[in-house]
């Protein structure tokens, strides 16, 4: 059973003035068909996890752990991590001009699984899975992101989760920016993802809405730079209900 451990993990980011903490001793494991919701306020730490996670420069491990089947994530480049089976689905995916999306997604599958896929089976596999997410196929030979709206940018991330099934995938706020028909389509497409149960999630949101789709077998609250609480699925409803007060002590962050 694949397993991913954050150990104690802190982080900082640099600042005008001096290196600024904002992880401030995470722990958390997510193991393979479990899905882990994290909520919390703006500003609390919970994409600073995923980034360093994933190994963006601007964000410094200063101590912890990060192991992926007792291998240690924090020694391997970013190709590496990706490799070695995680993912990230960005809250602002970047557009990326000149480069069509059909060659992005056969230039990712090819460097993750060792191989080029064969075109007449990959053409094929494309072509069903932009057809469960109701992406045109037109927008296969778009440049990647450039151009879309916000929900054909989030549903161009599922497709990737798709097609290069990692073992862990972190969503960075997903459900931003999706109308109801779109929110619909992508928790699908999660759902599809961890069909199965080899595959863990680890979901960021503000909102309760995409767990009405997407059940959590695990709720974190997240808050100054850590997890102050966890629960089931009844977790979230009270987050829906009482906002994050109890947690941060400022009635700013009382609704979700």
């Amino acid at each position: 059973m694949a397993t991913l451990e954050i150990k104690d993990l802190h982080v900082s980011v640099s600042t005008d003035d001096e290196p600024k903490e904002i992880l401030k001793g995470v722990d958390l494991t997510v193991r393979a068909g479990e899905t882990h919701a994290i909520m919390g306020p703006n500003g609390s730490g919970k994409s600073t996890l995923a980034y360093a996670v994933a190994g963006h420069p601007k964000y410094e491990v200063t101590s912890g752990s990060v192991l992926l089947d007792g291998e240690e994530v924090l020694e391997m480049s970013v190709d590496e991590r990706a490799r070695a089976g995680l993912f990230l689905a960005m809250q602002y995916p970047v557009e990326v001009p000149g480069v069509s999306m059909s060659n992005f997604l056969r230039s990712a599958a090819t460097a993750v699984r060792g191989e080029a896929p064969k075109i007449r089976h990959w053409v094929k596999e494309v072509k069903e899975a932009m057809t469960d997410l109701d992406i045109d196929p037109s927008f296969a030979e778009r440049s990647v992101n450039e151009g879309f709206s916000g929900g054909e940018k989030k549903r161009h991330e599922i497709l990737q989760l798709d097609l290069l099934k990692p073992k862990f995938a972190i969503l960075d706020e997903t459900d931003s920016g999706l109308d109801v028909d779109a929110l619909r389509v992508v928790s699908d497409g999660v759902n599809r993802y961890t069909a199965g149960g080899e595959r863990g999630v680890l979901l960021i949101t503000h909102y309760t809405r995409i767990l009405k789709h997407i059940a959590p077998d695990h709720v974190h609250v997240f808050a100054g730079g850590r997890i102050v609480e966890s629960g089931g699925a009844e977790l979230a409803d009270q987050l829906e209900r009482d906002g994050y007060v109890r947690f941060t002590g400022s009635k700013e962050t009382a609704a979700v």
